[in-house]
């Protein structure tokens, strides 16, 4: 599964600002903090027809039921009611007192897909369950998902539930006299963010401040000492329920991480030099002067990339003409690569690609900080000015039909 690691970040946070050594305490996001995280980790939980030792008591009515325990707060245990050919219902046990009949009513709802011919129903819903502590409630929300059990092609995960978090903390996080703007995320959905209880959580950071929290240079393991600005810093005193912590100097020296350029619309492109897969070097985007140039990060094993290359080469043989170009940059790896020449035949993909097999690690992909594809940024080939990025479908044919009339000569 491919999602995007990066998205804009809310303006207008309200909360403090905290040097060195103060306790910081952000503002809690219940709902709605995915989108602000820019993806999620799907946790699985088994289940079938054995009843946990905790349940108490159970809804009336059931027709089809299993069972299982999310790892969320210690355990929460839910039900998963499956009657044949009829609305499958899910039940949380949000307060974790065992009782399945007296919590808030779960968001179930099934979409109808069609995959190799084959009708599917993926049931996805989210419900807020207690993570705080016992004279302290923090009610959140937590996303969940499961594959149609009769989907040959999701054979392994029949009786598997997938969940993540969807709540965070936001703020603003003072270091070395630098103000960032800062997200506390409970990657594992432990609901324990001292990252202590078989759960990873992040403190990420806008340190590139190009509006977006990036994986790489710009999130810290809260147990693990991290270095910004040349100082290595610990997290202390986190609050279980996430609600405060300390920022400390660590008496540890770890090195600092750059995070990726800020190559936000109307900055300006990072230059390159490598070959391409016939062996001429490509200087970046100093070989497309006069052109508006699409670089495309992407892979042959990539499905979302391959889906929207049909409209990539609509737009190349629409606008070639005029001064439109692509360099495609491959992330398939060792094994992959060498299908990429019969990818590319069959695709029309007839424009210039640079691919060293190696991956994610591919040299110009970690060059950009490139976690997700596809990827790609519309350049004014001239002045390496960033005109769109992650452009789709009609989006790129505007983009380019204005970039095309308005570009640098």
């Amino acid at each position: 599964m491919l999602f995007a690691a990066a998205v804009v970040l809310s303006a207008g946070l309200s909360a403090p600002l905290a040097a060195p050594d103060e306790t910081i305490r952000l503002t809690p996001v219940a709902k709605g903090a995915s989108r602000k995280i820019g993806g999620y980790v799907p946790q699985r939980a088994a289940f079938g027809a054995e009843k946990p030792a905790g349940l108490k008591k159970e809804p009336a009515g059931l027709e089809a039921p299993s069972y299982g325990t999310m790892a969320v707060a210690g355990g929460t245990l839910f039900i998963l009611d499956e009657p044949e050919g009829k609305p499958a219902k899910l039940y949380i046990d949000a307060n974790h007192n065992g009782d399945l009949t007296d919590d808030p009513a779960v968001e179930w709802k099934g979409k109808e897909n069609t995959v190799r011919d084959k009708k599917t129903t993926q049931y996805s819903g989210s419900a807020m369950v207690d993570i705080g502590e016992k004279d302290k409630p923090f009610l959140v929300s937590v996303s969940m998902y499961r594959f149609d059990r009769n989907d040959p092609a999701r054979a392994a995960q029949k009786s598997t539930l997938f969940f993540y978090n969807d709540y965070a903390y936001e703020g603003d996080v003072t270091i070395g006299g630098k103000a960032y703007k800062a997200l506390l995320n409970d990657r594992n959905t432990s609901g324990d963010f001292r990252g202590t209880a078989g759960g990873a959580v992040n403190l990420q950071l806008d340190v590139n401040e190009n509006g977006k929290f990036d994986g790489q240079g710009e999130s810290f393991d809260v147990s693990k000492p991290f270095n910004i600005g040349g100082t290595t810093y610990e997290l202390a005193d986190v609050a279980r329920d996430g609600s405060a912590f300390r920022l400390v100097k660590s008496s540890k020296t770890v090195a600092e991480v750059a995070p990726p350029p800020n190559h936000n619309v109307g900055k300006t492109i990072t230059r390159f030099e490598a070959n391409d897969t016939s062996g001429k070097p490509v200087k970046f985007p100093d070989d497309y002067q006069g052109k508006i140039v699409l670089i495309d990060f992407w892979a042959t094993w990539c499905g979302p990339c391959m889906a929207e290359m049909p409209n990539v080469v609509k737009a190349y043989e629409k606008y070639h003409g005029r001064g439109f170009e692509i360099l495609g940059v491959s992330l398939d790896n060792e094994k992959s690569i060498a299908g990429m020449p019969k990818v590319m035949a069959d695709s029309k993909m007839t424009w210039r690609q640079v691919a060293d097999g190696k991956g994610w690690k591919a040299e110009v992909g970690q060059k950009y900080g490139i976690n997700s594809i596809p990827a790609t940024y519309l350049v004014d080939g001239s002045t390496g000015k960033i005109l769109g990025a992650n452009l789709r479908g009609e989006e790129l044919d505007k983009a380019l039909e204005k970039a095309l009339d308005n570009r640098s000569h």
